[in-house]
């Protein structure tokens, strides 16, 4: 079991920057976690590059993946 990793990722709807925790087995998976400051939903997406290095992108739930 591999440990969780602690990413920064900005708010899409306020623009704080905030710190998340993602498990690297949910690479190519989509999931929704609300904002710690302002309370909306984020849809996150982890990808992992050639090198294995683990990639989070943010998005609103309004905007198209």
């Amino acid at each position: 079991m591999e440990s969780l990793t602690e990413s920064r990722i900005h708010c899409p709807y306020c623009g704080e920057s905030i710190t998340v925790l993602i498990e690297p087995e949910d690479v190519e998976q989509e999931y929704i976690e609300d904002c710690q400051v302002c309370c909306r939903p984020i849809t996150f997406k982890l990808s992992a590059s050639s090198s294995g290095e683990l990639k989070v992108s943010a998005r609103s739930e309004n905007e198209l993946g």
